[in-house]
């Protein structure tokens, strides 16, 4: 059985909220008495994670993350329940957390570096290669006061990953760098996976989330929601997402997970998603070819008056990164889609003259929703409503996602 990481039981973490600022002195007064009520932010919490797992971690602005994440590296200290850690921790949460800003960067290393329990001839002997990673020249030397939010990110992760810690926890901090350097750090993260360290990684981007992650947890106001794979975790983030973006307050969202058929289901009801198929020479399929002609066909049930309705569908690759969406706005079909009256039905068509996608499987996301995008109102949004396995056709054999149709010629012979 693999060793846990990291153990996490019944954690919780409340602050104190006063009604007065004197409040707050009068409890420091010798039978002043209790005049705080109790608001907390993570309630019994549980879980553990297994050397070399990589989880990422998910949730709305304000679920508890952050705190979450100063609990496990001990910045904070729990209200109820206990945390175990076992190995070296390397953590980069906030943006030059721990940084003096008067301070050079080249003495902060030094500084950051002892503080995560390396000895100073450790974080000399690491100097080089944090130099050469951070890329950030001669501003080694200037004051972190005058850096740019990238140059502090750029040292803060050199400086925090110079050493293979057993526990990489990595916060939002890593949005801030610029695209190149992004890629670096995520080849590092990959590299430090495959050398079994274990990761916990928070982020907003799904598709970061995807390719670091085998598992996700999603905390909603204070506890975990959901445990398990990442595409399932995210798909249900992106429904509690929807509820916010849609800001509905006359109509209850309900959202519907099936364990069986990873994928969830969410909306506020107004129309209904009826059945999805595939259509290939007008039989119904899951199994098609690469560059044939395909038809989409939804079903559409229409149970309150609308404004307008159009439908999106978005198609995923097996690790859920977007792979081509598109809905019957942008395809021009609004003028027709308008004034929608209860009880109809609509039967939509969206024709695919080459299904040019790379040999696999993908899942299909169909969504009725208001206007040009679901902001304007999400009826029905159904994720993985099907699966497709795509195989090789008649045509030449190629690798990736996406089949591009590619000629050659010989341009000028040589002669041997």
């Amino acid at each position: 059985m693999t060793e846990s990481v990291i153990t996490v039981k019944q954690l919780g973490k409340a602050f104190k909220r006063y009604a007065r600022i004197r409040h707050r002195l009068l409890e420091w007064l010798p039978g002043g008495g209790q005049h705080h009520e109790l608001r907390w932010v993570l309630n019994d919490l549980n879980f553990s994670i297994c050397q070399g797992e990589s989880v990422g971690l998910v949730g709305r602005n304000g679920a508890g993350k952050s705190t979450l994440l100063k609990l496990l590296t001990g910045i904070l200290i729990p209200t109820t329940g206990e945390v175990h850690i076992n190995g070296r921790v390397a953590a980069l949460l906030e943006l030059g957390m721990g940084f003096h800003p008067e301070l050079s960067g080249y003495d902060n290393v030094l500084m950051a570096g002892q503080l995560q329990g390396l000895s100073r001839d450790d974080v000399l002997a690491c100097m080089d290669s944090i130099v050469a990673f951070a890329e950030i020249g001669d501003a080694l030397q200037q004051p972190v006061r005058t850096y740019s939010s990238g140059m502090m990110v750029r040292l803060a992760f050199a400086t925090a990953t110079a050493v293979r810690p057993d526990v990489l926890i990595v916060d939002e901090a890593l949005a801030v760098g610029d695209a190149y350097f992004q890629h670096k750090c995520f080849r590092r993260i990959r590299e430090f996976r495959e050398q079994g360290a274990t990761l916990l990684f928070v982020s907003h981007d799904p598709m970061a989330v995807k390719s670091l992650c085998n598992r996700a947890l999603l905390i909603e106001s204070g506890r975990i929601a959901i445990d398990g794979d990442p595409v399932q975790v995210l798909d249900y983030y992106n429904a509690l997402i929807a509820l916010d973006e849609a800001k509905v307050s006359d109509h209850a969202l309900h959202i519907q997970t099936n364990q069986n058929i990873r994928g969830v289901r969410s909306g506020t009801g107004e129309a209904q998603i009826c059945s999805v198929r595939i259509l290939r020479q007008g039989r119904e399929t899951q199994q098609v070819t690469v560059g044939e002609a395909l038809d989409l066909v939804v079903d559409l049930a229409i149970l309150q008056d609308l404004p307008d309705v159009t439908l999106g569908v978005l198609l995923r690759d097996r690790l859920g990164n977007e792979i081509f969406g598109i809905n019957t706005h942008q395809l021009g079909l609004s003028d027709s889609l308008r004034n929608v009256m209860a009880h109809s039905q609509i039967v939509l068509k969206l024709t695919i003259d080459h299904f040019n996608l790379g040999v696999g499987s993908y899942s299909l996301t169909v969504a009725a929703h208001g206007a040009d995008s679901h902001l304007a109102g999400n009826y029905d949004w159904w994720d993985q409503a099907l699966v497709v396995e795509v195989g090789f056709g008649s045509g030449p054999r190629f690798g990736g996602v996406v089949h591009l149709p590619v000629s050659a010629s010989v341009v000028r012979e040589v002669s041997g």
